[in-house]
């Protein structure tokens, strides 16, 4: 078992920014590659970033590409996502989950466990 708890969510103004935090605990964090979801009102899940376990590769929806950023420290057990230069269609609640495939998955089945999510609300 591995349970995540994000924190970070907030309200912004567009344009601004907001770094968002998943702690793991449980079974050993550094096994997994991490993803970041994303879900607004009335859509579905949809993925916005992944980490491999290591931290030297990343994969992101082109959505995101160039705005935001994913990183992790293992030591601390904690997943980050930095967001920049967001936009009213980033309003999401936000989602961290692990998974144990190696390859580059964006499909939300493919993970494992997840955390409960946070809001962040970006007005225009």
């Amino acid at each position: 078992q591995v349970q995540l708890v994000e924190s970070g969510g907030g309200w912004v103004q567009a344009g601004g920014s907001l770094r968002l935090s998943c702690a793991a605990s449980g079974r050993t964090f550094y096994n997994f590659a991490m993803g970041w979801f994303r879900q607004a009102p009335g859509k579905e899940r949809e993925f916005v970033a992944r980490i491999t376990w290591s931290g030297g590769n990343t994969y992101y929806a082109d959505s995101v590409k160039g705005r935001f950023s994913i990183s992790r420290d293992n030591a601390k057990n904690t997943v980050y996502l930095q967001m920049n230069s967001l936009k009213p269609e980033d309003t999401a609640v936000y989602y961290c989950a692990s998974t144990s495939k190696v390859v580059v998955t964006t499909r939300p089945i493919d993970y494992d466990y997840w955390g409960q999510g946070t809001q962040v609300t970006v007005s225009s």
